[in-house]
């Protein structure tokens, strides 16, 4: 039975989201957050995910384990690698917050545009959606954009800037693909808006991560 899950974040601003959801979501589930800015920074530094960075992701994911979770949940997709290393070294569940959303993906359409704001979030997404597509016998196209300069104006607290800058990525990549993927959970807060908008499927991590949640808790309490 599932009554404590760990969120470990490379941004502080998605404890608040994340937290919420659960609230909404799953009754009688606790929830607690590990926020490590370092590694985001480590990464974008390296280009790539050193040993160390990798030492320092099983450690959270460890002591998260020793501190009660019973179900881990990675919501940085940069970490996405990381996390296909360390399954095997941890005693409870690990998900990554991008999973359920490459899944669904992958079933709604053949052509699907990912846009991410870091580069390090861009190739992992876009490599789990073809991993995905194999994995459910299909063929995909994926039209991969980075936004860099959306990424910036969100740390320096120009969310209306961010919001701008993807919006219309978002309505390029529509123009020409099936789905669009939000690759960040960062830009879940345009999800909505941006498929009424652009009458195509608009996914975003944190609500799709949250109904694999609640199956996942509701299999191991029957």
């Amino acid at each position: 039975m599932i009554r404590n899950i760990a969120f470990l974040h490379t941004v502080p601003f998605l404890v608040e989201p994340f937290s919420s959801l659960v609230a909404e979501n799953l009754s009688g589930v606790a929830c607690f957050h590990v926020v490590d800015e370092g590694i985001l920074r480590e990464v974008f530094r390296d280009g790539v995910l050193a040993p160390k960075v990798l030492r320092r992701i099983l450690e959270h994911s460890v002591l998260a384990a020793q501190a009660g979770a019973e179900l881990i949940v990675f919501t940085c997709s940069s970490t996405s690698p990381a996390v296909d290393c360390i399954r095997p070294l941890t005693d409870v569940p690990i998900l990554k917050v991008d999973e359920p959303m490459a899944e669904t993906a992958v079933r709604l359409g053949s052509k699907i545009g990912v846009v991410a704001t870091v580069r390090t979030t861009l190739e992992p997404s876009a490599a789990l959606v073809k991993s995905e597509a194999e994995r459910q016998g299909k063929t995909v196209e994926v039209d991969a954009r980075l936004e860099a300069e959306a990424f910036q104006a969100r740390l320096s607290g120009n969310v209306s800037e961010h919001d701008r800058i993807i919006r219309q990525a978002c309505a390029d990549l529509a123009a020409r693909n099936d789905v669009v993927v939000l690759a960040q959970a960062s830009m879940a807060h345009l999800a909505e808006s941006l498929q009424s908008e652009l009458k195509r499927p608009v996914l975003s991590s944190p609500p799709l991560c949250m109904e694999a949640l609640k199956k996942l808790v509701g299999d191991r309490q029957s």
